[in-house]
């Protein structure tokens, strides 16, 4: 069993408070759960209305597969125009 954790820190351009803040991450959350089958979660920064940090978690029989799944999140991740992907870190357990 190989267990992929990503962290992704985020900056949100137009968050002008935490409602339009999390209104944003909600949606994002909601389609890298559905097309991806992960488990995600805002872990840092929940009081700053521009930062966002994302961990991503996916669990699988390949770390092959665990790391394809994990990169295919962060690319959909930066399709999406309101943010801007400041960094990101895969790691294999």
């Amino acid at each position: 069993m190989i267990i992929g954790l990503c962290t992704v820190e985020l900056y949100i351009p137009d968050g002008h408070s935490l409602k339009a803040k999390r209104q944003v991450l909600l949606s994002l959350k909601d389609r890298l759960r559905d097309k991806f089958n992960v488990s995600v979660a805002e872990v840092g920064d929940l009081e700053l209305w521009q930062k966002a940090v994302l961990g991503i978690a996916c669990v699988a029989n390949e770390g092959v597969h665990v790391n394809q799944v994990l990169d295919q999140a962060v690319n959909l991740i930066r399709s999406v125009p309101t943010i801007e992907v400041v960094q990101f870190r895969i790691e294999l357990l």
